[in-house]
């Protein structure tokens, strides 16, 4: 990433450790020797102290002097010579005496002479100067005066060990610093990759979920901040999942509900259309024949027996086939109740059939069914007689030829198929999926002889349909035959 935030954390970092570093370095560059020179006059002047001390107490010749004297001058780096009022040697740090015994009387008896260099601390009994030695040219912190007993002294450091140190130091923090310097980095970006990794899995989290993938989830296991943002994210994946299901949910019911809306608005006009189409016939014969009757056209008691039959005929055809819209537009709406029940549709059928003899008789009509053990079902028995009759009536209306209508019944696999077949002419194969739509006539001239509605067909398909069960037809070279099936119980 080009604004990543592991590069960006380790660069501040190593710009921060190397700014510590040059800001220590610079600060002992510049400090360093003004504070060791500082400590430096605290330790003479401490040194001068227990020199005045022992002087005072008469203990400055003693063996515990000594060693205290010796630890003093190796510990603090300081050359040190005493000498008494008729300067004599009392006691020295140094095998080559002389030199410091003569640069003791020089500072103190040639004062003049010696003001030069600077100028640390001056006091009535002692001063304190940064001296240029000539002899090796080096400098020194000296110290000099008088003790409270007369004795004189000279208190000598070398300053060249001071910036010795100094630099040292310096070159020594250098090294340090760059070592760490490195080494933080390499740290800091080992640390800023494993604190980065949870954000990058919460990033690529966050981008499946950008395209609608739920499946990605926090796995962390930390107590961090960044785990709770991964244990929020996870949270929030599942309740946008959610929130969509139902989105979807009701976006999808909601578009069946306009389907079922634009089909109903379909239904209903195709409905209106279809039955002003129906009923505009049997209106129209029934408005001429009473118009003939009241202008009496004929004036025999026959010819107006004959009007007024014609005239009930077709009033009985448009009762029948309000009736059968009636059933059909409660089928399609759903407002229709199916129970399912327990019945014998061998003893259903055979009952029927009985009281459908006289008919086929007079249609010379042949009849044919074998005969049944008892078939148990489960179905709505209304449904079932009310689909049985519109497949016989139509095969009464349509049987030709030899004239034989032939009921089987079928077992097969949990089912039994009912089949109505009737001689005549098959149905043109161009109109075997229409036959099932409502208003519609493979021959309308014929259905108009026998006062046919079309839509018997189409309650069966409904009934058949809110029962959830199977149905159809099938053309044979000397007839047709309508079928069901009903679930054995």
């Amino acid at each position: 990433m080009k604004y990543s935030i592991r590069r960006q954390f380790a660069l501040v970092f190593c710009l921060l450790m190397a700014g510590t570093i040059l800001l220590c370095w610079f600060i002992n560059n510049t400090f360093l020797e003004r504070y060791y020179l500082n400590n430096k006059q605290k330790v003479m002047m401490n040194v001068y102290f227990v020199v005045n001390q022992a002087s005072n107490e008469g203990t400055i010749r003693s063996e515990d002097f000594d060693i205290e004297f010796q630890k003093i001058c190796s510990k603090n780096n300081i050359s040190i010579i005493l000498l008494d009022a008729e300067t004599r040697t009392i006691k020295t740090s140094m095998n080559d005496y002389e030199i410091l015994s003569r640069q003791l009387l020089d500072y103190l008896f040639q004062k003049d002479s010696y003001t030069n260099g600077k100028l640390l601390v001056e006091e009535e009994n002692y001063e304190m100067r940064i001296k240029l030695d000539e002899r090796t040219q080096l400098e020194y912190v000296d110290m000099w005066g008088v003790l409270d007993g007369g004795n004189l002294f000279l208190f000598r450091s070398p300053l060249e060990g001071i910036r010795e140190s100094v630099a040292l130091a310096n070159r020594f923090l250098a090294y340090v610093g760059t070592g760490a310097a490195i080494l933080s980095a390499l740290i800091i970006l080992l640390v800023s990759r494993k604190i980065t990794e949870p954000i990058m899995e919460l990033t690529g989290i966050s981008e499946r979920m950008c395209h609608l993938d739920f499946d990605a989830k926090y796995t962390g296991n930390s107590k961090t901040e960044i785990a709770l943002l991964g244990q929020n994210i996870n949270e929030l994946s599942e309740t946008l999942e959610t929130t969509i299901s139902e989105l979807k949910s009701a976006n999808n019911e909601l578009q069946r509900d306009i389907e079922k809306k634009n089909k109903i608005d379909e239904m209903r006009k195709e409905f209106l259309s279809n039955v002003s189409h129906e009923l505009k016939t049997p209106i129209a014969l029934i408005q001429g024949y009473a118009e003939g009757l009241k202008e009496g056209i004929n004036d025999d008691e026959e010819s107006r027996n004959f009007y007024c039959e014609v005239i009930m005929d077709e009033a009985s055809k448009m009762n029948h086939m309000v009736k059968k819209l009636l059933t059909l537009n409660q089928l399609e709406f759903g407002n229709n109740t199916v129970t399912m029940e327990r019945f014998d549709i061998t003893a259903l059928i055979t009952n029927y059939l009985q009281t459908a003899e006289i008919l086929c008789r007079q249609k010379e009509i042949t009849l044919q069914m074998e005969a049944y053990p008892p078939i148990h079902v489960w179905a709505d028995e209304f449904m079932v007689e009310e689909v049985f009759n519109n497949y016989f009536t139509n095969a009464v209306n349509h049987v030709a030829e030899n004239r034989v209508i032939d009921v089987k019944l079928t077992l097969n696999e949990g089912v039994v198929r009912v089949s109505v077949f009737n001689t005549g002419s098959p149905i043109p194969e161009e109109s075997l999926p229409l036959i099932w739509e409502k208003f519609y006539k493979v021959d309308k001239a014929r259905t108009r002889e026998y006062g046919g509605s079309g839509v018997g067909l189409s309650i069966v398909k409904a009934m058949m349909e809110s029962m959830n069960q199977r149905y159809g037809v099938i053309n044979y070279d000397n007839g047709v035959a309508f079928w069901f099936e009903l679930e054995i119980s």
